[in-house]
């Protein structure tokens, strides 16, 4: 087993008892996503472990073979024509480790999230909808589903039901809206529970999702009581 990637984690309670896994997009890092934690409002919440993995380096083929973070390649700007399966086999493996990580920590998979942006929203769906045990939700922001002629017959049952936030902006010339909303009517073809949300913004973070994405969080980690 390869070592862990690397993390941000920001707890917002001692002895957190939920957990929030969360992927950055193409080119950036765990940082990214780490300043939004003080902007959710979190109340009626459990304790949340945040983790904001840094993806590692790696030649991206759409971007002339430049050298960034990325959690797979990208043959071309349509995404989808031609994917990096291995690639994101790969990266599933990292992620499927931090889940087993935070389950080793004494958080059951019901209570972790898998969440994203752009290609960690690939990563996100991708991973989580696969995996074999419940998870919490899945958190699906500004990208889509990857090979996603592969995921009926690789779903795992124990994330049929498993609540799925989908954010995208109106404007995004990265993951184009029909991108994304082909994701989206892909997942409720084999009977996915999607939350559906749209922005007027092009490949970014809106402040009313940041709210949305606050109320995702309060109905699939409440508080015990």
């Amino acid at each position: 087993m390869s070592a862990l990637l690397d993390t941000i984690q920001i707890e917002t309670a001692p002895s957190p008892t939920a957990a929030v896994i969360w992927m950055h997009g193409l080119g950036a890092s765990g940082d990214d996503f780490a300043a939004i934690v003080p902007e959710l409002d979190l109340s009626g919440c459990a304790p949340i472990r945040f983790v904001f993995p840094h993806a590692p380096s790696m030649p991206v083929t759409v971007n002339g073979g430049y050298v960034m973070p990325a959690w797979y390649d990208i043959f071309q700007p349509d995404l989808v024509r031609r994917e990096d399966a291995e690639g994101i086999a790969r990266s599933a493996r990292a992620i499927e480790a931090l889940v087993a990580r935070e389950v080793a920590r004494g958080i059951a998979a019901r209570h972790i999230v898998l969440a994203g942006f752009s290609q960690g929203c690939a990563m996100a769906l991708h991973t989580g909808l696969r995996h074999p045990a419940r998870l919490a939700g899945l958190i699906a922001l500004s990208g889509y589903l990857p090979l996603a002629g592969t995921l009926a017959a690789e779903r795992h049952p124990a994330n049929f039901d498993t609540p799925v936030f989908m954010a995208h902006g109106t404007a995004d010339p990265v993951v184009v809206p029909a991108r994304a909303e082909a994701s989206r009517d892909a997942l409720q073809a084999l009977g996915y529970r999607v939350q559906w949300h749209t922005y007027p913004m092009p490949h970014s973070v809106h402040p009313r999702e940041i709210a949305d994405i606050s109320r995702f969080l309060q109905q699939v980690l409440p508080a015990a009581g």
